[in-house]
């Protein structure tokens, strides 16, 4: 559904935050770090490793290992808070309804059918979510429930960028943009619907600047002029919200509604951070999401060089208020969604993300915890490739935005199911 940022990973991570954006000032989900007790570095670092007999002769994309016991005092072992607050339980049974649903599906039949890891199937990966929102349910605290899954189920885990089992975790949102259905001298600069004729397109397709030119408006005097859907304010956000490859809009008369991913122009997503390391603009190392808005909003008459320099361009459609829809046509749950290369990881399936995430503190600042998180694998993105890469979904509007824009950490990834004799 979305694309990533090179170097630093998904596009989505670089545009997660507004031009204006300010670290918000509300705490969310997050217990005070002044409280937490660090277990020793081999409990919250090397047990997550794949272990090194296992990585000699690696091919395929995931290992089978015994679930991580967790270590004493190690709170960032488990998903706490699912039975901390309710909307979170309610949120991760969502998720998993809607990958039982997927999998039950003509789509889900045809994916599994030549996966490429033996003993990951359809039927044993929705087993496997059943028997664990049982487990959910019937648990009452996420000791309880990581020692059930312990006894139960084994781990696939993803070897990773580098066969040692690290991913690269960034995140993306869905943003929320003031919009029109009609071009005003205040909303000027469009997004498109899925050209009806895209088909019988010739190959190679136009790029970005033969069907917007350079500075987006030009469109009208070629293959979309009529498919303009909505238009809005900003040069970079239809851009920002193809990279995401959705938004929520706020009309003028002061209604809501959505827009959604429709297809592309076939060309790989070319990263604004990477061209402007390349040109000596910034340095790549450290390079976050604020940090390159920050470079536009100083140049940006530059907006015209460098967007154009990504040939890809995506188009959508309306979803009239829906949730942001995953590739395996499911909406995607804030928190509880994540994106993998869907030629590798299993769709639908149950997962457990160990990453460093940022979390804002009463003053709004961003602080990082390392978290153990359930998720569901729903999505996938143009430039999520690998077994490496993980995009986590964060839902939708600023505080999303804040902390997707400065998401970037090494974790890994872990597929969840049952003991084969379940």
């Amino acid at each position: 559904m979305k694309k990533t940022l090179a170097g630093l990973g998904k596009l989505n991570k670089f545009i997660a935050i507004s031009l204006s954006v300010l670290l918000s000032i509300f705490l969310v989900r997050m217990e005070s770090l002044a409280h937490r007790e660090l277990s020793p570095p081999e409990c919250r670092v090397k047990k997550w490793d794949i272990p090194v007999s296992f990585t000699q002769k690696q091919k395929a994309p995931l290992i089978e290992r015994l679930p991580v016991t967790c270590c004493q005092n190690d709170r960032s072992c488990l998903d706490e808070v699912i039975y901390g607050e309710i909307s979170e339980k309610k949120a991760l049974m969502s998720a998993i309804a809607r990958s039982l649903q997927y999998l039950q599906t003509a789509n889900a039949a045809t994916a599994y059918q030549n996966y490429p890891v033996a003993g990951i199937t359809r039927d044993r990966v929705f087993k496997s979510l059943k028997r664990f929102r049982e487990l959910l349910l019937t648990n009452n605290s996420a000791t309880e429930l990581h020692q059930a899954i312990e006894r139960e189920f084994v781990l696939y885990q993803s070897i990773g960028k580098d066969t040692k089992g690290s991913v690269l975790f960034t995140a993306y949102y869905e943003p929320l943009y003031a919009a029109s259905r009609v071009p005003t001298p205040e909303y000027r600069y469009p997004v498109y619907r899925l050209p009806p004729d895209l088909n019988s397109w010739s190959k190679p397709h136009p790029t970005r600047l033969e069907l917007e030119g350079a500075d987006g408006l030009q469109a009208v005097k070629g293959k979309l002029r009529g498919l303009e859907l909505f238009w809005l304010r900003d040069r970079l956000e239809p851009y920002l919200a193809q990279i995401e490859g959705s938004a929520r809009l706020q009309l003028a008369d002061g209604t809501q509604t959505a827009i959604g991913y429709a297809g592309n122009n076939a060309y790989n997503y070319k990263s604004l951070g990477r061209e402007l390391a390349n040109d000596g603009k910034l340095p790549l190392e450290g390079m976050t999401m604020p940090i390159i808005l920050d470079y536009f909003q100083k140049h940006p008459q530059e907006l015209n060089i460098y967007i154009p320099r990504d040939r890809s361009f995506v188009f959508f459609q309306e979803n009239h208020g829906e949730p942001a829809q995953g590739s395996i046509d499911v909406p995607l749950t804030a928190e509880r969604s994540i994106a993998t290369d869907k030629s590798l990881m299993p769709p639908g399936a149950l997962a457990l993300i160990r990453a460093s995430l940022p979390f804002p503190n009463p003053t709004g600042k961003m602080e990082e915890r390392i978290v153990s998180r359930y998720v569901l694998d729903q999505d996938t993105g143009g430039a999520i490739k690998g077994a490496g890469r993980v995009d986590y979904f964060l839902g939708t509007g600023k505080l999303a935005g804040d902390r997707a824009g400065v998401t970037v950490s090494n974790g890994q990834l872990f597929y969840l199911l049952l003991k084969s004799k379940n």
